[in-house]
């Protein structure tokens, strides 16, 4: 398991999550995005491309090895420095208050300690920082989440701990984040995959 998580899993994601579809999801979350930035999750950088032309610094916290090293030419093409600073999002090496803003993207599904790491986004944006996220979670239609509570034990086998029936709008809310903007709708896909999430909120210091 171990080897397919480390070596084959970061290129299934990479494909699967570099859809153009989904790349426009990716331009509409990042926008607004500027200064220093810390993003949980970066993966092979497929948010690279959206980063508005204000995005100064990237601080990249991603556990995967393979995915890091996909991630390489996306950096190469991208203007913005990048900096790989950490694996895990529960525990992220950096001062408090030293971001202006943070992103996460389909990443909230999976971090096991998601709370301790929405706390630690929040300790290293500045006061009105913002956390912009694009995350996928529990329908509010009962069939679709009566669904997605029998996946979800193969979905989190199959894609590292990926839970199908978190509310990411809820998480944030709760680690003390304040909702500014919150969209939430079915993407292209099949329904238990495609219930999509995408909204800014405000550390109020």
């Amino acid at each position: 398991m171990s080897l397919y998580r480390e070596r084959v899993l970061p290129h299934l994601i990479d494909r699967a999550c570099g859809t153009a579809d989904l790349r426009r999801w990716r331009v509409q979350v990042a926008d607004g995005l500027a200064g220093t930035v810390v993003e949980i999750g970066f993966g092979s950088g497929l948010n690279m491309a959206a980063y508005p032309a204000a995005v100064q610094r990237v601080f990249a916290v991603e556990p995967a090895e393979v995915a890091r090293r996909l991630a390489q030419r996306r950096i190469d093409d991208s203007p913005i420095q990048v900096e790989h600073i950490g694996l895990r999002g529960e525990s992220i090496p950096l001062d408090d208050a030293s971001c202006d803003g943070a992103l996460s993207t389909f990443t909230l599904c999976t971090i096991p300690g998601v709370e301790q790491a929405l706390a630690e986004v929040r300790r290293v944006l500045k006061p009105g920082g913002r956390l912009h996220f694009l995350e996928h979670g529990r329908s509010p239609d009962a069939t679709v989440a009566k669904w997605q509570h029998r996946i979800e034990p193969m979905q989190k086998r199959l894609a590292d701990g990926c839970h199908l029936t978190r509310d990411p709008a809820a998480l944030v809310e709760a680690a003390g984040f304040r909702l500014e903007r919150v969209e939430s709708r079915y993407a292209k896909g099949p329904k238990p995959w495609s219930w999509f999430t995408e909204g800014v909120a405000v550390n109020p210091g």
